[in-house]
């Protein structure tokens, strides 16, 4: 039996984690639930948004499922998310966007993967004012080749091991000639070694028009960090939202797997959450631990869930007088399996 941190997260996190852990439990795979509380619960609980304890749990375990967490306004809090990069250097954030029958979207012909650099460049926290009055601010953003080679390399296995036809590089090279240069050069440098892996590269304005004009052109989409979290908000919302779209942070020994959506304190507690986002994150998270057959089952019932369009929650299909709640959503996909 293998032992798994769980975040339940703040707000509606507690009803799709329970909602989630339904549906694992149905495929019959073993797993030991470590329950932590990180977020606002820990704050109130623990004074600190990240325990200590969470973060040994966590590399104990070395795989964790995770709620959306809120950071507290002011007070000098870290943000969890990013702190929990940095802690075990989950470099990698793998966004899979996928269309679903029966879901009200843009498109119906998306299925692309979006592997984002999730360490460097603007996020890395090396920000200042430059004076005493606070009058400008400076921003730095470091991309080195070391991390440019990892996720580089990354995305063309991720590729290779998912039969990926192909990669599409995204930067702005033709302004940031240092940084997005030196990210070009190196993901070109790893691309060459895949000879079989179709390979192209586009500027970051580009990316956004064609992704918007027509996504199924697109296959794994390789990028900074910066530029790799306005493309993955962008590619949910070409098939439905962020309620759909889940999420890997990976390093070499840690892996979390989360619903990438807000806590949604308003609706928290009245069992009408949509938990599809971190059921999806969990099939990730099974993939990853070796069950994949049991992903497999998840991803097919929940398609099938959604394409009836009858034991879902109301955001899923407005138009359906009989909307159910999230345990119940939850029990149609277990249902399908």
């Amino acid at each position: 039996m293998r032992t798994v941190t769980l975040i339940p997260g703040d707000g509606i996190g507690p009803e799709i984690a329970q909602a989630t852990l339904r549906v694992i439990e149905a495929t019959g795979v073993k797993i030991e639930w470590e329950k932590v509380e990180a977020g606002i619960v820990a704050v109130e609980k623990y004074g600190d948004p990240l325990p200590q304890h969470v973060i040994d749990s966590i590399r104990r375990n070395k795989v964790a499922l995770k709620g959306p967490l809120t950071t507290p306004v002011g007070g000098g809090f870290r943000s969890v998310n990013v702190a929990l990069r940095k802690e075990f250097d989950l470099y990698v954030n793998l966004r899979p966007v996928r269309s679903f029958e029966g879901v009200n979207a843009r498109y119906t012909n998306v299925d692309l993967v979006i592997v984002r650099e999730n360490t460097e460049e603007f996020y890395s926290g090396i920000e200042h004012y430059i004076d005493a009055a606070k009058s400008a601010a400076e921003t730095i953003g470091v991309v080195t080749r070391m991390g440019s080679e990892r996720i580089s390399r990354y995305a063309y296995e991720y590729a290779k091991a998912h039969k990926r036809k192909k990669v599409t590089i995204v930067h702005k090279a033709n302004i940031l000639k240092y940084t997005g240069g030196l990210f070009l050069e190196v993901a070109r440098s790893v691309a060459s070694e895949y000879p079989d892996i179709k390979t192209e590269d586009k500027i970051i304005d580009n990316m956004c028009l064609q992704l918007v004009m027509d996504p199924s052109q697109f296959d794994v989409i390789l990028t900074t960090n910066l530029f790799g979290d306005i493309l993955s908000d962008l590619a949910s919302g070409l098939v439905g939202g962020l309620g759909l779209a889940p999420g890997a942070n990976i390093g070499k020994e840690v892996a979390i797997f989360e619903a990438v959506h807000g806590s949604a304190p308003d609706i928290a507690g009245k069992n009408i959450a949509n938990p599809t986002a971190l059921i999806l994150a969990s099939a990730m998270m099974l993939a990853h631990l070796g069950e994949q057959q049991a992903a497999d089952r998840i991803q097919r019932a929940i398609a099938d869930v959604l394409k009836e369009g009858t034991h879902v929650t109301r955001d899923l299909n407005p138009r359906y007088p009989y909307p159910v709640g999230t345990l119940e959503m939850a029990e149609a996909i277990v249902q399908k399996m």
